[in-house]
């Protein structure tokens, strides 16, 4: 390929760019964004390697870039929706620009695409899980006996929860992965909680809601699920513990249940060695909020 032709397809991607890029991530989006005659990419492997070395160029000149997760079905159906032609440069400046606020980013910060590709896509896939769980939350309705918002009811017992987990937790850093399975799809959550040296606890924010949000659900759809819990602190082995959703509050699980939830291949049953160095730990007390007096929904 001539210099001259690369010098063209970055500043066509240039042109399309306005502070966000929208990524086409794997094989077959590209693919569906062929059919559009504007778009002059014919290979994916090039095209990301244009990306990056606009990414990079747009770094060295003091931009800062997000990239956001390009869907060729969603594309088409903004262009349908707002009635531009999908087939011009400037309707995919704009979608990506709607994505930039609405869809799953994230910024540029040197790292390989082949790096940042797998977290956008996670990312994605952490903002579906949210939006799912909570319309499913949000359609419980209130409950018949007492007029309280179920899903609201639920949300604020599980921020409890995490919170107490989190409170009664070995010192360091921790690890919490929340699955739920009686929903009409399985969902999984996860969470890290860092700790400083002072003892304050370091959340992500939207991964802290997302989690609680799925923790939530499981709690008011009385789903089973469980929870566990993974610390790990300098000089100590790592500590693993876990808790079973149970009615609408945490049972917490033996020793010998979260070794065995562990040391199971989840597709084939079959027994997976025991980690060394991890102690695998009755959790903590968590009080008296855990199975609160009063009635029942």
């Amino acid at each position: 390929m001539a210099h001259t032709d690369h010098q063209t397809m970055r500043r066509v991607l240039r042109r399309e760019i306005a502070g966000t890029i929208g990524l086409l991530t794997d094989e077959h989006d590209f693919r569906a964004m062929r059919r559009y005659r504007s778009f002059t990419f014919d290979d994916h492997k090039i095209y990301l390697q244009q990306v990056e070395a606009l990414l990079r160029t747009r770094a060295s000149q003091g931009s800062h870039t997000t990239i956001a997760l390009f869907d060729p079905q969603e594309y088409a159906e903004f262009c349908t929706e707002t009635g531009l032609d999908p087939d011009i440069p400037s309707s995919r400046t704009r979608f990506t620009a709607e994505l930039a606020t609405t869809g799953p980013t994230l910024p540029y910060e040197g790292q390989p695409l082949a790096d940042l590709v797998p977290a956008l896509v996670d990312e994605a896939v952490r903002q579906a899980t949210w939006e799912y769980a909570s319309t499913l939350l949000a359609r419980l309705g209130a409950c018949a006996a007492c007029g309280e918002d179920l899903g609201r009811a639920a949300f604020t017992r599980a921020t409890n929860l995490v919170l107490r987990i989190l409170e009664t937790a070995q010192p360091g850093s921790r690890h919490l992965v929340c699955s739920v399975t009686g929903t009409p799809e399985a969902l999984v959550a996860v969470l890290h909680a860092d700790e400083d040296a002072e003892g304050a606890t370091h959340l992500d924010e939207a991964e802290a809601l997302e989690f609680t949000t799925v923790l939530a659900l499981g709690l008011a759809t009385r789903s089973p699920g469980g929870l566990v819990m993974r610390t790990s602190a300098p000089g100590t082995s790592d500590r693993i513990y876990g808790w079973r959703l149970r009615g609408d509050g945490l049972e917490p699980l033996t020793a010998g249940e979260v070794f065995d939830a562990y040391c199971t291949d989840i597709e084939s049953g079959d027994l997976i060695s025991p980690e060394s160095g991890v102690d695998y730990c009755v959790p903590p007390d968590l009080g008296t909020e855990v199975a609160p007096p009063g009635h029942h929904h």
